[in-house]
């Protein structure tokens, strides 16, 4: 319990009447003995009992989806009553709820902010007394067990297998030329199509004409390259930069599986970390999706140039490498560049930016008070040095997706798709 803005002016007002009739004795302890009396009378009369409370729902979530868990009571609650809530570094939710008497069920929407497992432990629920003098505060204890993990939807509803089948299985790959280099079959010519496409020898063994149906090329490897460090940890669009790195990386994977590719792993903070040779797809995606689960939020400065130098002795063969990586300036930039550049000679790199949507609005939105002049000017001195570096690797043959976050996967999907398609990597 603790008083209420109203038991303290009741008490002042008590203390100067006390003050006025202290000559008067006997009355002066009456006004006194009143306000005790009337403050044990709203502690009687009020209900002091919080309600059970159970929470249902919700117990794995995707990292930047939101679910909704169910919050039960065992009886009405109070007239008044409010619940707050304390969520923990990984989770988002309401932060005060209004509890009505005629509602025993609740939803709450829980988000998820970065992965791990999260407990939502106790609450701070209050409600006043009859007489407004006091106020209860108990905390009950909730015991909400959460457990976020990399968001796998792109993979798992289908929309990245239709997305790889219509680009490399499509009849676009039956009639266009030169799609793909690897043999597939044998078919019969149809009028129309290019006469390089017939296969002289066998048409005339079979006395009919017959076309080579080829596709892309497949078993490639492709190599996703994390930077965990402290940059990373900077929230766009409610996530980490890590976690949009982490979700797009797997739907790249799936991607690759899907296509017949290899995919690997490479992550890195101030030395390399994680390294998960390229292995085919579909045995290396749950292997994948365990590993970047439980990377960290490091809080150290990242070292571009030994991981990606030792990324580069590992490699033997000509690979996609997808680097998803953060600069602040072009001073620090430098040294991620010429290793960029040098892995470029090998290999065929996607370099992986994540534009940051309110940035772009302080330096484009109209300025209209000095804060918000100083706020631009910081803001357009950073979206230029951002330029200069992407301007610089795309130069430089490194192929640059800078993005929204809401865009990432997408475009990532499709720009591996069309390189395969191009059979570049």
């Amino acid at each position: 319990m603790r008083p209420t803005p109203r038991l303290l002016l009741l008490a002042v007002a008590a203390l100067v009447a006390a003050g006025l009739t202290l000559p008067l004795g006997d009355l002066s302890l009456l006004v006194v003995l009143v306000v005790l009396g009337l403050v044990v009378l709203d502690i009687v009369a009020s209900p002091r009992r919080a309600p059970g409370f159970a929470v249902q729902g919700a117990g794995q979530i995707f990292a930047g989806e939101t679910r909704t868990a169910q919050l039960r009571l065992d009886r009405a609650a109070p007239r008044g009553a409010h619940l707050r809530f304390e969520w923990p570094d990984g989770l988002n939710g309401p932060e005060i709820l209004a509890l009505e008497p005629e509602t025993r069920r609740y939803d709450l929407a829980v988000s998820g902010r970065a992965r791990g497992s999260w407990t939502l432990g106790r609450a701070y629920m209050s409600w006043p007394s009859r007489f407004g003098l006091i106020e209860f505060t108990p905390r009950p204890q909730l015991g909400l067990e959460v457990t976020v993990i990399p968001d796998i939807r792109p993979a798992s509803n289908g929309q990245i297998d239709l997305a790889v089948h219509a680009s490399l299985d499509g009849q676009k790959e039956n009639h266009a030329e030169g799609e793909g280099s690897e043999f597939h079959q044998l078919r019969d010519y149809a009028p129309g199509e290019s006469l390089r496409r017939i296969d002289w020898k066998r048409s005339a063994r079979q006395r009919r004409l017959l076309s080579k149906e080829t596709r892309a090329e497949r078993n490639h490897n492709v190599v996703a390259v994390i930077d965990s460090g402290y940059l990373m940890r900077e929230e766009i669009a409610g996530l980490a930069k890590l976690d949009h790195a982490i979700n797009a990386a797997l739907a790249l994977a799936w991607a690759a599986a899907v296509g017949g590719d290899r995919a690997g792993l490479f992550t890195y903070d101030s030395a390399p970390r994680l390294w998960a040779p390229p292995e085919p797809g579909r045995l290396a995606f749950p292997k994948l999706r365990r590993q970047l689960a439980d990377l960290a939020y490091e809080d150290r400065e990242s070292n571009p140039t030994l991981a990606l130098a030792t990324l580069g002795d590992r490699l033997r063969r000509r690979s996609l490498i997808v680097v998803f990586s953060d600069f602040i300036d072009t001073t620090t930039a430098e040294l991620m560049v010429e290793q960029l550049l040098l892995l470029s000679r090998r290999h065929l790199v996607i370099f992986v930016a994540l534009r940051d949507p309110e940035t772009d609005a302080a330096a484009l939105d109209p300025v209209r008070s000095l804060a918000q002049a100083g706020e631009a000017v910081a803001a357009f001195d950073l979206r230029r040095d951002r330029d200069l570096v992407l301007e610089q690797l795309h130069r430089l043959g490194v192929m640059v997706l800078d993005v929204a976050p809401s865009a990432l996967t997408a475009r990532l999907v499709s720009a591996y798709l069309d390189l395969k398609s191009r059979e570049a990597a």
